[in-house]
């Protein structure tokens, strides 16, 4: 049985690249996750007053990779002591967080939070962390994007899509 998690790693052409490449990922789409408008465009998502953040939605088989391990993964391509920023980009639709679908999966989340936490020496983190209200697929341009221009932007350091 598949399972979904939604991650908001700032820009999402780094973070699809990334999921894509775990074993164990069945398929990812990039969009927005936890605004308030319905059907927001892209237009509408950068200009920072929807309440939407980008993420990649993750849709993965739990018998070939954990949750543990995606969120791990997810930790690693972010800067989870920066608010509303990674890399260059800045602003709330920036933000970082782990939305979840099932609520039995906030256990595993919170216990990786809180290991990151520890190791980083941090009281808490500037990461979301909750389920997921609401998801709009982004628009065609956008999946798959660091495949189609394999010279865009990507705030990700280039050498962890190695580690898969």
């Amino acid at each position: 049985m598949e399972k979904e998690i939604w991650f908001a790693a700032g820009c999402f052409w780094g973070a699809q690249k990334f999921f894509k490449l775990v074993d164990g990922v069945v398929r990812t789409e990039v969009g927005f996750v936890n605004g308030f408008v319905d059907n927001p465009t892209y237009e509408q998502v950068y200009k920072d007053d929807t309440g939407y953040a980008e993420c990649v939605h993750i849709v993965y088989d739990p018998s070939l990779v954990s949750l543990q391990r995606l969120a791990e993964l997810f930790f690693k391509i972010i800067d989870p002591l920066s608010l509303n920023k990674q890399g260059e980009d800045e602003g709330t639709r920036y933000r970082t967080g782990a939305y979840y679908k099932d609520v039995e999966d906030r256990a595993v989340l919170e216990s990786v939070f809180r290991q990151v936490a520890f190791d980083l020496g941090a009281p808490g983190l500037p990461v979301e962390l909750g389920p997921v209200e609401k998801f709009y697929t982004a628009d065609e341009y956008h999946q798959d994007y660091l495949d189609k221009n394999p010279g865009g932007y990507c705030h990700i350091n280039p050498e962890l899509f190695k580690l898969l």
